[in-house]
């Protein structure tokens, strides 16, 4: 019998792994949280069992926790996905590039479609050299109507993806619609893969790094963070300075002003009582 105690975690962060795939990290030199990303994004329907997902109403409660907890010190997002559900992966990722805490992403295995916005939605992006990830148009399974509307849709969903991938990488528009609508790249789509180096040069991914590599990236950014609440708050104490001077300064001239008493203050709101409001005995708590 191994004693509980030397378990590297604990029942609770086990279930917690089970559930969402999000652990704490504990005994480290800051306390961070792990985000995995995994298998298919599922967003307003449901999959079938024997898919491994990942569900945005688990994720996105989980992110606003982590940005409200004052423990948690920063964030690293490990990313192995085929993509999933547009708007819902589109929803995490603009939850994670909203956060003010320190991000950090890591591409293991794939960040195919809308992992690509997941995956450089953090502060700094890392992929593996192993790691591959596809950029391809927005595709929709299931019956659609054959209608000009419904491509004019597809293009404005498009336009906002590309628009959050290029203002979050140093990739170019064109650059990216380009990849986007490769066509002797993939055998049954439109669209090109991009290995670990060739997502660096390209700009999509910030650095070609491992795992050890992307820590070291988010404890830099927790100690560069933790560094800026001292320059703001030697600010508050000059500007609240300069505050209280003004207010020394202007003070005199209130001076020959003098407080109402309790009576005046009764009877000036009852005058300006109507009808519809309380009554004088009400005011001066009688019945």
């Amino acid at each position: 019998m191994s004693d509980e105690s030397s378990a590297p975690f604990s029942e609770e962060q086990n279930q917690q792994i089970i559930d969402t795939g999000i652990v704490a990290a504990s005994n480290a030199l800051h306390n961070i949280h792990c985000l995995s990303i995994i298998g298919q994004v599922e967003g307003h329907y449901i999959l079938p069992p024997q898919n491994k997902t990942t569900k945005y109403e688990h994720i996105i409660p989980a992110l606003i926790a982590i940005e409200e907890d004052s423990t948690i010190e920063g964030l690293l997002i490990v990313l192995n996905t085929v993509g999933g559900d547009v708007e819902a992966g589109l929803a995490i990722a603009e939850l994670i590039a909203g956060m003010s805490k320190p991000t950090v992403s890591i591409v293991v295995g794939g960040g195919h479609s809308i992992g690509v916005p997941l995956a450089v939605s953090a502060k700094q992006s890392f992929i593996v050299p192993s790691a591959t990830m596809t950029i391809h148009p927005v595709r929709m399974n299931g019956m659609m109507l054959g209608v000009p509307q419904t491509m004019h849709y597809f293009e404005k969903m498009q336009e906002r993806i590309t628009r959050f991938v290029t203002s979050n990488s140093k990739m170019r528009p064109e650059r990216f619609k380009e990849l986007m609508m490769e066509r002797d790249e993939l055998v049954l789509d439109v669209g090109t893969v991009l290995e670990g180096k060739a997502a660096v040069k390209e700009g999509l991914i910030d650095r070609l790094g491992s795992l050890s590599d992307a820590v070291k990236c988010l404890y830099k950014l927790i100690e560069k963070d933790k560094k800026l609440p001292k320059e703001k708050s030697s600010v508050r104490k000059t500007s609240a300075g300069k505050n209280a001077q003004t207010t020394k300064n202007t003070a005199p001239a209130k001076r020959g002003r003098k407080p109402k008493s309790a009576a005046a203050v009764v009877s000036e709101a009852n005058g300006k009582l109507t009808r519809g409001d309380m009554r004088l005995g009400d005011w001066s708590g009688e019945r």
